[in-house]
């Protein structure tokens, strides 16, 4: 098998949560595009149905989308079951979804605390849960744990304790997860993304553009990501290029954990 080779992803079949917009969906399409069949779960809009077929199309592959709150277990559950019965096996399982709210921590709501962490590790978690039960069975997977660096440092200028609290939960799930099933066919890694620039992040930057100019102060390649360069290392992480990785965290991020 050729080099290239071992980054193919054709036959497989990938989950990714969030996988109808922002880097979920450049994620999607980069397992689409790889050759996997992809499932996109998501929450906000039904029009992710037309975007999966589209994705599809493109890619000569299935792709379909599937509806689950993150935080709540029943949903995600019943959704990645669904999943498996119309795609017969889970190889690829990408945990994306994800909320940031933002406040002082001496004010900031217990009910915006609990909600960061119903979706950001119990969500993530229960998603992890149940794909993993099929890939035990099947005796192989890889499993991405989209984390950040968050997960690592304390972010400057906003206040961001619940987030960076959540994602540090994320970045420790993810070594503990590796090592429990380190024998038993699955990887399990993260991705920790620094500052991307999402449509998400350009609506923050119009009402504090003293923001971004903090973030690429503090970013030593003076710039922010683009959405499309995390794809590199989840095709990587998904295939058999990295056959004997697990427990490891790749931080992209522009430099910005390195000083």
């Amino acid at each position: 098998m050729s080099a290239l080779q071992l980054f193919s992803l054709k036959g497989k079949k990938a989950i990714v949560t969030g996988g109808g917009r922002g880097l979920g969906l450049e994620m999607s399409k980069a397992l689409a595009g790889a050759g996997a069949d992809v499932a996109m779960m998501y929450v906000s809009s039904d029009k992710t149905h037309d975007t999966a077929a589209a994705v599809g199309k493109e890619f000569n592959v299935q792709c379909k989308a599937y509806k689950a709150d993150m935080g709540k277990p029943e949903e995600v559950t019943a959704a990645i079951d669904q999943i498996y019965k119309d795609f017969g096996h889970i190889d690829i399982f990408v945990a994306n979804a994800g909320i940031a709210i933002e406040g002082p921590a001496e004010t900031f709501s217990m009910d915006d605390w609990k909600r960061i962490f119903d979706v950001n590790v119990h969500g993530v978690f229960c998603s992890v849960q149940a794909a993993a039960k099929r890939m035990l069975e099947q005796g192989r997977g890889s499993i991405i744990l989209i984390s950040s660096m968050s997960g690592l440092i304390s972010n400057r200028p906003q206040p961001h304790c619940g987030y960076n609290a959540s994602k540090g939960a994320v970045t420790m799930m993810s070594k503990c997860l590796a090592q429990e099933w380190a024998q038993r066919g699955i990887r399990v890694n993260s991705i920790n993304p620094g500052y991307m620039e999402t449509e998400m992040l350009k609506d923050v930057f119009r009402n504090n553009p003293e923001v971004k100019e903090k973030w690429l102060e503090y970013t030593p390649m003076g710039r922010l990501g683009r959405p499309d360069e995390l794809n590199g290392a989840v095709i990587y992480l998904a295939s058999d290029a990295s056959s004997y990785v697990t427990g490891s965290q790749i931080y992209i991020d522009g430099g910005y954990t390195c000083v």
